[in-house]
């Protein structure tokens, strides 16, 4: 208990820190994810919600090929269970090789994954896939429409594009999404940004204007030690179209 409220308190200095600003996208991902890679799973399981919602809602059948972008320790890919096993092949991409050594450790028991270092921004497969998702990656891209873009052409023509992030809306957002109070649009962005998180309004609407909604669920989560606070987040599953 002491050891894990220990933990804690070095990742919450770290975060209070916040991220570097000078360096590469890379280099400042690996100084501030690198002294809590260890126990990042743990903390963030009480932080990132949603992510087994998101997975649940996927629907690879055997056989597809499944690309995770800015994966990070891998503990997503937990969620799908058994279902991992009967994929021809789960490629999990990201840039922080101290986050990428977490997932070596725990990817090692599946033989149809592989763990790769690269950027979500200009990498891609040998061979179009059938699903691309983002766990909480989406806002820590800083040219988030690169990715975006680059997920989408990795897609086969009915694949599927599933996001999972923090979120604020605009301040007139389109119909049919959630709004925001205008507290939660000043407070959010800057909070998150100090650790190199980057909510923004136009993520939701791009993806739904770029692909077929298959599923779309808004909400707010509770933020570890700040009893009352809220942030929202939202879970996005669409479709490549056809054409």
């Amino acid at each position: 208990m002491m050891r894990e409220m220990f933990s804690d308190c070095g990742i919450l200095w770290r975060m209070l820190c916040g991220q570097p600003r000078a360096g590469t996208h890379r280099e400042r991902l690996e100084a501030f994810y690198r002294p809590q890679a260890q126990a990042y799973d743990r903390f963030r399981e009480r932080l990132l919600h949603g992510r087994r919602e998101m997975i649940a809602l996927l629907a690879p059948p055997s056989g597809s090929r499944v690309v995770e972008l800015g994966g990070g320790t891998g503990r997503n890919l937990e969620y799908f269970g058994a279902r991992i096993s009967s994929f021809a092949a789960v490629e999990l991409v990201d840039l922080c090789p101290a986050l990428l050594e977490q997932a070596r450790l725990r990817c090692w028991r599946w033989s149809n994954v592989n763990v790769i270092c690269a950027d979500a921004t200009t990498w891609r497969p040998r061979a179009p896939v059938d699903c691309v998702y983002l766990s909480y990656a989406l806002t820590m891209i800083p040219d988030w429409r690169a990715a975006m873009a680059n997920a989408l052409a990795m897609l086969k023509p009915g694949g599927t594009l599933a996001v999972v992030d923090f979120y604020v809306a605009a301040a007139d957002p389109p119909p049919g999404l959630a709004r925001h109070s205008a507290p939660a649009r000043w407070l959010w962005p800057r909070w998150f940004a100090h650790d190199g998180v980057h909510l923004n309004s136009a993520h939701l609407p791009y993806l739904m204007q770029r692909t077929e909604k298959i599923q779309l669920h808004e909400a707010h989560a509770p933020l570890p030690f700040l009893p009352g606070l809220r942030v929202p987040y939202y879970i996005y599953v669409g479709r490549k179209p056809a054409r």
